[in-house]
């Protein structure tokens, strides 16, 4: 029998107890798992092998997953597993964790009779930290599905919108495109299919989309978007040509307040997009209303304008109405990006001007 206090590996085991190594930074076991919930299709691997991985993840005790190779060794047997997965059949159970390790997400180091077990120094069973060394690519592969959703339910929305204009211009409901327009709604389709048909819909517009029913005069219609801020205000007519994203370099300079919640650097516009994609429903900003301000204006300028709105958050009291008057704007090409981030830039000025002028006053009484 071999020495209780014998630490040296058996082939197939690893050590217990073994010196660390330089390698991998940990990582959290289940802010991967929630990455990889994203990013299932793209590593081959159902929810209901989630689900197995996720009671596998139970064993570990730390909530950080090491990355290097036999450090993250769990060994529970297929009944208790199952009872951990509220009886799913062993059957079931093996076919799954068979498809975990042909995935490479996790590594299977089996005794001489196959049990699972922790014994002398060393631990026979399902190896956690192959998960942890592939922790860059399940983030960049679920921050990838996450765009390709968002835009997949930004094509919807358009859909569905175009879709009731046709009905609403006479076109029947039970028109084959239109019945495959509805029928979308409801199923998982390629970002391809939709793009597709997002374009065949929109071709079917043969007149030009009437104005909003007013309620009120034109006067009187300002009313339900002006703010108590005017520095950002774009209700006077712009020529065409203003119609246009500002330099990056300038939104970047007025607008501060997003970096409170992404504090990552974005020196580009696609970084921009990103935030404003994630910032909008922290606005109050309806799904639908973002995604036609993206199908109208385009992404850029979409993302200039949420941002822009986040510094004077305090002066909206209906973002999701104004960018709606907005996009009505930029439709007429009366929407003057520049000019609202120059508006912006001089109202805070102006406010830094005023608190140094206090300041100096203060100073000046004491």
């Amino acid at each position: 029998m071999q020495n209780m206090t014998d630490l040296s590996p058996i082939p197939g085991g690893q050590p217990v107890e073994t010196c660390p190594q330089a390698g991998p930074a940990p990582v959290d076991k289940w802010a991967l798992l929630d990455a990889l919930t994203h990013a299932a299709p793209d590593f081959g691997i159902s929810h209901r092998t989630l689900s197995v991985l996720r009671a596998l993840l139970t064993f570990f005790p730390d909530r950080t997953l090491p990355a290097q190779r036999g450090a993250g060794v769990v060994y529970p047997s297929n009944r208790t597993l199952s009872q951990r997965l509220n009886g799913m059949p062993e059957s079931t159970l093996r076919r799954h964790l068979g498809t975990l390790v042909r995935s490479g997400l996790i590594d299977r180091q089996d005794s001489a009779n196959r049990k699972r077990f922790a014994r002398f120094g060393v631990c026979f069973g399902f190896d956690l930290s192959p998960l942890a060394r592939f922790a860059e690519a399940v983030f960049a592969a679920a921050h990838q599905a996450q765009h390709r959703k968002a835009q997949e339910d930004a094509l919807r929305a358009v859909i569905a919108a175009t879709r009731q204009r046709l009905i609403e211009e006479g076109t029947p409901a039970d028109d084959p495109l239109l019945e495959e327009a509805r029928l979308c709604q409801r199923r998982k389709l390629p970002l391809e299919v939709l793009e597709e048909l997002s374009e065949r819909v929109e071709n079917r517009l043969t007149i030009p989309a009437r104005p909003a029913k007013m309620s009120a005069s034109d006067s009187q219609t300002e009313r339900h978007i002006q703010t108590t801020d005017k520095s950002i205000s774009v209700y006077n007519p712009a020529p065409a040509q203003n119609d246009r994203p500002p330099a990056i370099e300038e939104v970047q300079s007025v607008c501060k307040e997003y970096q409170a919640y992404f504090p990552t650097e974005h020196p580009d516009w696609r970084g921009l997009v990103s935030v404003s994609d994630r910032l909008h429903p922290m606005l109050g900003i309806d799904q639908q209303v973002y995604a036609q301000a993206r199908q109208t204006l385009g992404a850029e300028r979409t993302a200039t304008i949420v941002l822009c709105m986040l510094e004077s958050l305090e002066t909206i009291r209906k973002p999701g109405a104004y960018l709606r008057a907005l996009v009505q704007r930029g439709e007429k090409g009366l929407l003057n990006l520049p000019g609202m981030v120059k508006s912006l830039k001089a109202r805070q000025l102006r406010g830094k001007l005023s608190a140094d002028n206090f300041g100096g006053l203060a100073k000046v009484a004491g």
